[in-house]
């Protein structure tokens, strides 16, 4: 499932890396692109929504879904 979360905390590439990190953490297959511009995260995941926003909050960063498909 493909979903889109705005991760509005980013401040830096860092805080990027941080979020792709765990995103590869939790599903190495997963297709991930984070925008620290757009403030945004799209994961490809066979995970639950609920399990991806998990592990982008657990890294430090609120995750609010905005978008699946």
């Amino acid at each position: 499932m493909k979903y889109e979360f705005d991760v509005s905390n980013m401040k830096c590439g860092g805080c990027v890396d941080a979020v792709k990190t765990a995103l590869n953490e939790l599903d190495e297959t997963e297709v991930i692109d984070v925008s620290l511009d757009e403030h945004k995260a799209v994961v490809e995941s066979s995970k639950t929504a609920e399990e991806v926003a998990a592990v982008i909050i657990a890294a430090g960063f609120p995750a609010v879904k905005v978008k699946s498909g």
